[in-house]
């Protein structure tokens, strides 16, 4: 046990469900820090009977985190500063990366205790490929937003990782399906407790799965695969491209352009492209 912590700030990640997924050291630093910054200080208070002890604690969360902020990192100069958020790791989806950084500008120690996080639990529950992955926190409500930001993550060549809520999980998901096409994804949710789940099929499965069932309950973690490989440009597609590219390039430029986007040989696009100029 940790009698005492220097003074500085200490990343502290949580459990996201079963309480005894709290890491030795983590439980140690709560029960030494001179404060801790909470989410909700009733969820964290569970969490600190668990391991039996009482310590000061003060929101820090994105209605306050502005306000509260300045005199959060002044206190750090002589004090241990715990951050947590409800479940799982800081600064995912939260106001915590703003403390990190004005604690560093301020000259203060930084410290994380890493520990559990939904992004990568659901990633090793999915069963999809983990070698490059992007997270995407939650999809925007309103249909134009979320269709624009499912936009941008389709450009993005590996896994894609949302959270999201039961009420709103069907939506996402036919929105996904329509942004993204029938790639394999799965629906994690529960993690960690008793009623873990994970269901997977393509988009569109799981799509019109959740459009007839109730709203699932618990926090959700949807899991989409990589696309499939593009099928090869045709010549009538490639000589388009081409014709295109030519009313804005020189043809070596136009020629390098649309090899790198179509993927094929750059040579045999520069021929055709001195052809077709």
């Amino acid at each position: 046990m940790i009698e005492t912590l220097d003074p500085g700030l200490y990343i502290v990640a949580t459990p996201i469900g079963n309480l005894s997924d709290l890491s030795p050291r983590a439980a140690a630093v709560l029960a030494a820090a001179d404060l801790i910054a909470v989410e909700d200080s009733r969820v964290t208070a569970k969490l600190l009977r668990h391991i039996g002890v009482k310590r000061p604690m003060t929101p820090y969360h994105d209605h306050n985190a502005d306000r509260v902020r300045p005199g959060l990192v002044e206190q750090m100069r002589d004090k241990a500063v715990a951050l947590v958020s409800d479940a799982g790791t800081p600064l995912i989806s939260d106001p915590g990366y703003k403390l990190v950084r004005e604690a560093r500008a301020a000259g203060i120690r930084v410290t994380t205790i890493p520990g559990p996080s939904a992004v990568i639990a659901a990633l090793t529950l999915a069963g999809l490929p983990t070698d490059r992955f992007a997270f995407f926190g939650f999809l925007p409500a309103k249909a134009a937003a979320r269709a624009a930001a499912i936009e941008r993550a389709e450009r993005f060549d590996g896994s894609l990782v949302f959270y999201e809520s039961g009420p709103r999980l069907a939506a996402a998901l036919t929105a996904l399906d329509e942004g993204l096409g029938p790639r394999d994804a799965a629906v994690v949710r529960e993690i960690s407790k008793t009623f873990e789940e994970t269901v997977t099929g393509t988009l569109d499965a799981l799509a019109a799965r959740y459009a007839e069932a109730p709203a699932p309950k618990g926090e959700i973690v949807i899991v989409v695969g990589p696309p499939g490989e593009k099928p090869a440009a045709g010549q009538a597609d490639i000589d388009a491209a081409i014709e295109e590219a030519l009313t804005r390039l020189s043809p070596s430029r136009a020629a390098a352009e649309v090899a790198e986007r179509l993927g094929v040989p750059k040579r045999a696009v520069y021929e055709r492209a001195q052809q077709l100029k």
